[in-house]
């Protein structure tokens, strides 16, 4: 069999090690240190934007800690975009609130303005006024941020960015994560740029910070011994992480325009197949880091469908993946509530995401081709 091809695999840059091997010198090896200041310092200058960062040790993470920030407790509702990871909807369940999800749009497959709207209105009907709106910026391309700001503020509802799959997209010339309240990134394996495992809270606010950092450090107070008036959490990133990340920030603008590339290379390859689109910014008011390439198959046209091609491929041992499973159609959330038509399923159905590394190489690139050029002319 040939070697596997990955959908998303990490891709070092050569000087993380470094990074590492001096916190290894220094002794810094415990959950704070000079990696853990310099890479938020990193990210905040990358972000171009007048922000304080929290480096921790998961997205999720990050995406738990600005929701008790935001207030939300027992009983809340928060609003949450149902074409996502689950990892965007499982901190409400954490803070005993209960999701309300909404259907995505066509154009970047993110959260529909329309049926946001009914959803706020509906649920201040009923008593409910949601505590947050979390929106997702899905595989880097940036969500209709002008839209869901505009309902956010004329309600009065916070907004967090779940931007774990965008750092490096812009939405008209602004950095993802950098529009709400809160933003969240992420470091997985598979992300853009990798710690291993991490991730990092966006603030708008030093006080927004700081107070991350305490309940991500135990929430111990200011007190010789230790005293807890506060639950607090173990998510505070290590100094090892953090130079990884370190290592991987000299490395991201390249980064994003491998992805970019890679993304560019299946519109080529589709170009003159039917029935194919390969997801794409609707317009030049976004710009997404292709964080994931993706596409939809047209089962009326094509005579194939998505399972054709991900079958295919996984005979030739290239890994690819349905698009995100609705979250109002998991198990776990059947019950929450669901507001829209039906795009998010359709998408669901037919979606397929395509081996996107920005380290493939020209010969596993024209493995990936040829396997979907010999699907599509059968």
């Amino acid at each position: 069999m040939q070697n596997k091809i990955w959908l998303s695999s990490p891709h070092m840059g050569g000087s993380e090690q470094r990074y590492v091997n001096e916190a290894f010198y220094a002794n810094w090896v415990a959950p704070l240190g000079p990696n853990v200041d310099g890479f938020e310092k990193d990210l905040e200058s990358f972000l171009n934007a007048d922000v304080k960062v929290a480096a921790l040790s998961a997205g999720t993470a990050a995406l738990h800690l600005a929701l008790i920030e935001c207030g939300v407790a027992y009983g809340d509702e928060v609003i949450c975009q149902s074409m996502t990871f689950s990892a965007s909807a499982n901190p409400i369940a954490y803070c005993g609130a209960t999701p309300v999800f909404i259907d995505s749009e066509k154009d970047t497959w993110n959260m529909c303005p329309t049926a946001l709207q009914e959803a706020v209105e509906d649920r201040i009907s009923k008593g409910k006024k949601p505590k947050a709106i979390i929106v997702v910026h899905l595989y880097g391309m940036p969500a209709k941020m002008d839209e869901i700001t505009a309902i956010a503020n004329k309600y009065g509802i916070t907004v967090i960015e779940d931007a774990a799959e965008a750092l490096g997209s812009t939405y008209k010339g602004k950095a993802c994560g950098t529009f709400g309240r809160f933003g969240i990134l992420s470091f997985n394996g598979n992300k853009i740029i990798t710690t291993s495992g991490g991730g990092a809270l966006v603030c708008h606010t030093q006080e927004d910070k700081d107070k991350a950092v305490f309940l991500s450090t135990q929430a111990r107070d200011n007190a010789p011994h230790y005293q807890h008036s506060h639950i607090g959490y173990n998510y505070r990133m290590s100094n090892i992480v953090a130079g990884i990340g370190r290592g991987q920030m000299e490395v991201l603008p390249s980064r994003v325009e491998a992805r970019r590339k890679m993304h560019d290379f299946y519109v080529e390859v589709f170009k003159d197949i039917d029935g194919v689109d390969v997801f794409t910014e609707p317009s030049s008011d976004f710009y997404s880091n292709h964080w994931l390439s993706a596409i939809t198959v047209n089962p009326e046209i094509t005579g194939k469908t998505r399972e054709d091609l991900r079958l295919a491929f996984l005979e030739d041992n290239i890994e690819s993946r349905p698009l995100w499973k609705p979250m109002h159609l998991q198990p776990v959330f059947a019950n929450a509530p669901y507001y829209g038509t039906n795009i998010a399923e359709k998408l669901f159905d037919d979606g397929l995401c395509l081996p996107s590394g920005s380290n493939l190489t020209d010969e596993e690139r024209e493995r990936i081709a040829s396997k979907i050029k010999e699907v599509f002319s059968k």
